[in-house]
C-alpha cells in the first residue's frame, strides 16, 4: 500500500498521495511539468510542506481555510482553544 496523508476535508477524513510519484500522477500534463520543476529545485527543507501543498491541490481545501480565515479575521469565535487545551486562553 502507498504512502498517504490523512486530513479532514469537509468534515470528512480525506487520504491524499503521499509519495512524489503518486502525487505527480494526479496532475495533468501542465501542472506535472510545473510540480516536477518545484520539487527538483526545492530546499530539503521545505520538501514535506510542497508535498502536502501540491496533494492537498484541487480538493477544496483551500477554499475551506479560507473561509475559515475569514471568520477568524471578522473575530469570530471558531471554538479554537489555546496550546493549554480547553479552557485556556486563546490570544
Amino acid at each position: 500500500m502507498d504512502a498517504t496523508f490523512k486530513t479532514v476535508i469537509g468534515g470528512e477524513l480525506v487520504e491524499l498521495p503521499g509519495t512524489i510519484a503518486a502525487i505527480r500522477s494526479t496532475l495533468d500534463a501542465g501542472r506535472a511539468d510545473e510540480f516536477d520543476r518545484e520539487i527538483a529545485h526545492l530546499p530539503a527543507a521545505e520538501l514535506p510542506a510542497a508535498l502536502v501543498r501540491w496533494a492537498l491541490a484541487g480538493t477544496g481545501a483551500d477554499e475551506e481555510d479560507d473561509a475559515l480565515f475569514d471568520r477568524l479575521a471578522r473575530g469570530e469565535d471558531i471554538g479554537a482553544t489555546g496550546a493549554g487545551g480547553p479552557g485556556a486562553e486563546v490570544a
